[in-house]
């Protein structure tokens, strides 16, 4: 019989060569592809020494692969980031290229019912190659390793916050997309399957880049929300977002102090809104201006440019703030600021987080090629998430406002606690040189002056568009001094986060991530 000290060092040995992994080759092969290791990936996400593996021993179920299978390709636990207990999953690479085998399956599953039966967040650092073939050939390994039901209907019980620090394919694309916060390290791939069996597939030949790279989700896909040039910055993106969360839906966020004045004027937001109504300007500044300590963290800053989505403080509350940006397409949503927009509101008041909207906006960006992306769904989509989101909601017109797009920003009747206005705003159906050439376009070119009956249609036109006649009948609740805008968005939260306010209904959480 084994004495207990022969026990106890047969362990230590069989730990000391599970921290291995698939073994030292793998992990130089590793190193010399510019990679950390997954161990590596989070002892920079956790606090120091806050990590407790969970199934290190774990080895693959397949005869003979134990002793080059530790972890069968996923490492677990539970750990502390930035003061706060979260759970932590990582793939790795070094064993079987970080591919899924049954044990991993299993893991992967049971350490996701962990963070939601415990109310934890969850951290997935991201790399491998989706299914492994053997296990998951056959009628029966096919019907054993789909992505488990359970993973699909948490309905946003806990944040999660996903990288993609290596090339992925399959489980941790799916993983990833069905997310809160998606980060992506440059120079990576995130798709369905890799470009050899998309050439085998259908005789496509592309780079990883090319096919699931951060400029394919930036510009086309939106399905993520950062990228990063190391994975540092990636890491350091998923804790900045974690600031903003709550630990789970039972929560809000918490609060963060600040010697930032909640009612300090913000006289400099005169000087970046242009004189000229027609002259672009960067909507950051106004933001900046307005949060506590100019500090804000954008949502999906690559995608859907013409609408700026982030996070910030206000008098210490986490809020959401929803603005158009005048220096893209003249702050004119299209389809992926539509979409950008509808999955941030469903964010945002899933984890009773407050959203604050700055109009700018000519109307929505028009085209053959929306109207082929589901414009009209995508603009209804948008609306219908406003309409069920139950987070106070403030909204102040900066400048333009026009058409439905002025709806879908929270004007009046969409369920805005206030709507206010500036005195440079402009509130209409359709723009002024638009609307006189609708309108007027005969009468004008009939007449014995058509360049002065222009400028006096767009005189009476500008009259109509003020602010003052919807504040005359109500329909807005008041028109503000620019400068004492940071004053009535701190005030305002402090009155509307009442005890019956302070959480969401929680009405889009069941919504799918990635509308």
């Amino acid at each position: 019989m084994d004495t207990i000290q022969q026990l106890t060092n047969e362990l230590a040995d069989r730990k000391k060569a599970a921290l291995l992994g698939g073994g030292q080759k793998k992990i130089d092969e590793q190193h010399e592809r510019g990679y950390f290791t997954a161990r590596e990936r989070i002892d920079r996400l956790v606090d120091s020494n806050s990590f407790q593996e969970l199934g290190m021993l774990n080895t693959s179920d397949v005869a003979g692969m134990e002793g080059k299978s530790y972890g069968d390709g996923l490492i677990v636990g539970i750990g502390k980031v930035n003061g706060r207990a979260a759970v932590i999953s990582a793939g790795d690479k070094t064993v079987f290229a970080g591919t899924e085998g049954n044990v991993h399956i299993r893991k992967s599953k049971k350490i996701h019912e962990f963070a939601i039966k415990n109310g934890l967040p969850l951290f997935v650092l991201n790399e491998g190659g989706g299914l492994r073939m053997p296990d998951g050939m056959g009628s029966d390994g096919i019907s054993n390793m789909l992505f488990p039901r359970e993973m699909l209907t948490t309905h946003r019980q806990v944040p999660t916050m996903s990288a993609i620090l290596g090339d992925s394919f399959g489980g941790p694309t799916w993983s990833a997309v069905s997310s809160d916060f998606v980060t992506q390290l440059q120079g990576t791939c995130m798709a369905i399957a890799g470009p050899r069996m998309l050439e085998l597939a259908n005789g496509q030949k592309m780079t990883p880049e090319e096919l699931g790279g951060v400029d394919v989700h930036n510009q086309f896909t939106g399905q993520i929300d950062h990228d990063g040039s190391t994975e540092e910055e990636c890491i350091e993106a998923l804790k900045t977002f974690f600031e903003y969360m709550p630990q789970n839906a039972e929560e809000r966020p918490a609060m963060k102090l600040s010697n930032d004045d909640p009612y300090r004027t913000v006289d400099e937001v005169l000087s970046i809104l242009p004189q000229q109504r027609n002259r672009v300007y960067d909507m950051k500044k106004i933001i900046e201006s307005l949060v506590d300590d100019g500090q804000f963290f954008e949502y999906q800053r690559k995608f859907g440019r013409a609408l700026i989505t982030s996070f910030a403080h206000m008098n210490g509350h986490v809020v959401g703030i929803i603005a158009n940006q005048p220096n893209q397409f003249a702050g004119a949503p299209g389809p992926h600021e539509c979409q950008k927009a509808t999955e941030f509101i469903c964010l945002c008041d899933s984890y009773h987080i407050p959203l604050i909207f700055l109009h700018d906006t000519p109307g929505f960006r028009i085209s053959s090629e929306a109207e082929k992306a589901k414009m009209p769904t995508k603009i209804m989509v948008w609306n219908q998430a406003l309409a069920l989101s139950t987070v106070p909601k403030i909204s102040v017109v900066i400048r333009k406002s026009i058409g439905a797009a002025y709806g879908n920003m929270c004007g009046p009747g969409m369920g805005g606690d206030l709507v206010v206005a500036w005195p440079t705003a402009e509130i209409n159906f359709t723009g002024p040189e638009v609307g006189v050439n609708v309108v007027y376009g005969r009468e004008i070119a009939k007449a014995e002056n058509p360049k002065e009956m222009r400028q006096e249609l767009l005189k009476s036109w500008s009259f109509d568009s003020s602010p003052y006649k919807a504040a005359a009948k109500h329909l807005i609740d008041d028109v503000i001094q620019p400068e004492e805008t940071r004053k009535f968005l701190c005030q305002s939260l402090e009155f509307l986060l009442t005890s019956k306010r302070e959480k969401s209904e929680r009405q889009l959480a069941t919504w799918p991530t990635g509308i």
